[in-house]
């Protein structure tokens, strides 16, 4: 009896058991079904939005789509607004899907999903337009003059959030100062480079690059620099030791921007005087056949917007007979020769004396007194007591 009465209460929490179950999922149908769902959405301004909603479970109630301003976009698959850039995907009894082409930052803002219940039940989305701004290189000044001071600010307008600004000079990163404003929904951020011209920066690269949350590769733009400088001029020679007789080449090196025009060649402040073996093409001077009457002082002038400059070279012509006669000096190497001898040999002189006076002494038993000693033993008592006569009994050995 026990066990069936056992048997009997489980089978009935069974039974409940399977019935609250039930009714939970039937009471989930038919309340949270009827609820629309939808999603956030994320988008970069000028692209495409898609809007969704849907509900689980729907009796054929119609479902609206409405923008931030409260105007119906669609109405099932009614259209309600006149925008072009909304269009509908899909209308169904369970799915609203809208397209947004081309957003704009002023679509930005909390979109509702209505079902037509009673009541009308409603849910929102929000959607997000995010902005890089494209970056804009100001105060670039073509031509730039060596000496000026430039500022270039590089602009990324109505960013959204704020977009990161990094300067680069040519490939190296160089650090400006950065500036963010506010703009209503957007900012404008601003970054300044500051930095005296010289030279150097002719033909440098400065980029500008936009990095923002929206972009998977920076924006970037890039203006060369242009520097105008004043003319700077060398002379460079085709040999290093002109003869009489060999072809020789001047030519005037200049380094200016623009690039210094024309060249003058003069010869000891005058005119070249010899036209026909004197050849001047561009920057270069070529003498044909070198001789005597070509010595002096030879320059070139150039000058620029920016001024002048030139440069000068004295040219002496070396007879090539002279170099061919004089060889080696016999009467000088043999009186160099004749010098390290008798240094020498006085040296040795010298050193000779000087052995021959300290060649070294030393006393011996003997001198000491020894051979007046009848035995060994007396002679070494002998020669500890008698070093005060030492000196007297020296031997020396030449």
């Amino acid at each position: 009896m026990i066990v069936k009465l056992h048997l009997i209460f489980t089978l009935y929490s069974l039974c409940a058991s399977v019935f609250k179950v039930a009714g939970t999922k039937s009471k989930a149908k038919g309340s949270q079904g009827q609820f629309p769902i939808t999603q956030n959405v994320t988008v970069v301004e000028g692209g495409t939005a898609n809007m969704t909603c849907r509900v689980d479970y729907n009796d054929n109630t119609s479902l609206q789509w409405s923008n931030p301003a409260q105007q119906t976009l669609f109405f099932g698959d009614k259209k309600a607004l006149r925008d072009h850039r909304i269009e509908l995907v899909r209308a169904s009894s369970q799915e609203l899907i809208i397209r947004i082409s081309d957003v704009l930052l002023s679509d930005e803002g909390q979109y509702t999903c209505s079902l037509f219940t009673m009541p009308v039940k409603t849910t929102k989305a929000f959607l997000t337009v995010l902005v890089p701004g494209r970056p804009d290189i100001t105060g670039f000044t073509k031509p730039a003059m060596e000496g000026d001071v430039l500022t270039l600010t590089c602009t990324a307008p109505g960013s959204k959030p704020a977009a990161n600004i990094r300067w680069f000079r040519n490939d190296k990163e160089v650090q400006g100062t950065k500036e963010v404003n506010a703009t209503g929904k957007s900012f404008a951020v601003r970054s300044s480079l500051q930095f005296q011209v010289d030279r150097r920066e002719d033909g440098v690269a400065y980029t500008c690059s936009v990095e923002h949350v929206s972009l998977p590769n920076p924006y970037m733009t890039t203006e060369v620099l242009e520097v105008h400088y004043a003319p700077h001029l060398e002379i460079t020679h085709s040999l290093i030791i002109p003869q009489e007789g060999q072809y020789f080449k001047l030519e005037c090196v200049s380094i200016g921007n623009p690039i210094p025009e024309p060249v003058l060649w003069s010869k000891d402040g005058g005119e070249l005087p010899d036209i026909e073996r004197m050849i001047v093409e561009g920057r270069e001077l070529t003498i044909t056949t070198l001789n005597k009457t070509d010595n002096g002082t030879y320059r070139c002038e150039a000058s620029n917007h920016l001024g002048t400059s030139s440069a000068e070279y004295v040219l002496f012509v070396y007879d090539p007979n002279a170099f061919a006669q004089h060889g080696p000096d016999h009467a000088l190497i043999g009186g160099v020769v004749a010098v390290v001898v008798f240094i020498t040999l006085c040296l040795i002189i010298v050193l000779g004396r000087y052995l021959a006076r300290h060649k070294g002494t030393y006393l011996t038993h003997e001198a000491k007194g020894a051979e007046d000693a009848p035995d060994a033993d007396t002679a070494i008592i002998n020669a500890e007591g008698n070093h005060v006569h030492a000196e007297e009994k020296k031997e020396y050995f030449i």
